[in-house]
């Protein structure tokens, strides 16, 4: 069996880490090195009531077993907060080479009677907290010439979901500040790269597990250190992790069809050939949308 990763010297944030997936990947870590801030509210799923007992939990659990980390509760929901949670990571360790932004709540309702306060709610943890942890985090590991973050994302968000609009554009919503952080770091050591996990954490709670195969959060942790190693090869990408399952997840676009001029008849007259998908286009991230444009603009030019 192959050494495992480490991280000796380096030193990570993970938001929403003292329990669930974000307590797999800080363990994880810590365990082959890292230096983590653990970062949690400590709040229900609802996130009510903050609660500074699961950060220091996870804490005292690397700390027993020969690692270094400190708690944090300050909340990813606030820009006060994301400053708190990166700054907290140099005042304890005096770098920053990783984070994991993996806070969450939930709050459900169909998109008939979602409250503004609950799409709300939920929308200030998951995209606005990826926010307010990577704008004051960016421009620092750009700076050091190096950085890995990786951000959760969702099935959820790719292909939505009944009763939790307010997630699902979130998460969706990660999947266009994940790219655009890929891109503006790509020539200064920083990586970013989504994770799209399913485990069975708090986050079941009220689902019908009982057909699940095993789904436990430490089946994800270790896509989720490769994204936040050195190692790591790829740049703004979705890696997939659910029940043993890696993958990759990908935007693709079919050939389409060129025409100078459209009605509205032809285009549903023509949509078969719009949509054949057999033979994808799938640009990269990093230089996707050249590559989109330097396309649709080679087939205007061609005339066909």
């Amino acid at each position: 069996m192959s050494e495992e990763l480490n991280f000796e010297g380096r030193v990570a944030v993970i938001t929403g880490a003292g329990r669930g997936l974000g307590r797999a990947h800080a363990l994880l870590l810590a365990a082959n090195g890292a230096k983590v801030v653990v970062n949690d509210v400590g709040s229900s799923l609802q996130g009510d009531g903050p609660d500074a007992g699961p950060a220091q939990e996870v804490v005292d659990e690397i700390r027993a077993a020969g690692g270094e980390a400190v708690a944090n509760t300050d909340s990813v929901s606030t820009a006060e907060g994301g400053e708190a949670i990166i700054q907290a990571a140099y005042d304890a360790f005096g770098r920053l080479d990783i984070l994991i932004h993996n806070a969450g709540n939930v709050r459900r309702g169909s998109l008939k009677d979602m409250s503004h306060e609950d799409f709300h709610a939920v929308v200030d943890v998951h995209l606005m907290g990826a926010w307010n942890v990577v704008r004051p985090a960016f421009p620092r590991m750009c700076e050091a010439g190096y950085g890995r973050i990786v951000l959760t994302s969702s099935i959820g968000g790719l292909y939505g979901n009944r009763g939790v609009v307010n997630y699902a554009v979130s998460k969706a919503g990660m999947i266009g500040l994940a790219s655009t952080a890929a891109i503006e770091g790509e020539a200064e050591g920083v990586k970013c790269n989504l994770i799209i996990p399913a485990a069975v954490t708090r986050m079941a709670e009220g689902l019908d597990i009982s057909a699940y195969p095993p789904m436990d959060p430490e089946l994800v942790a270790p896509t989720v250190g490769w994204l936040a190693h050195e190692s790591c090869s790829v740049n703004g990408e979705m890696l997939v992790s659910i029940a043993g399952r890696v993958a990759r997840a990908y935007v693709a676009e079919t050939p389409g069809v060129y025409q100078p001029a459209w009605t509205m008849r032809e285009v549903g007259e023509r949509m078969e050939e719009i949509r054949d998908t057999s033979e994808p286009l799938i640009f990269p991230v990093v230089t996707g949308h050249a590559d989109h444009i330097r396309y649709s603009f080679g087939r205007a030019n061609a005339g066909k």
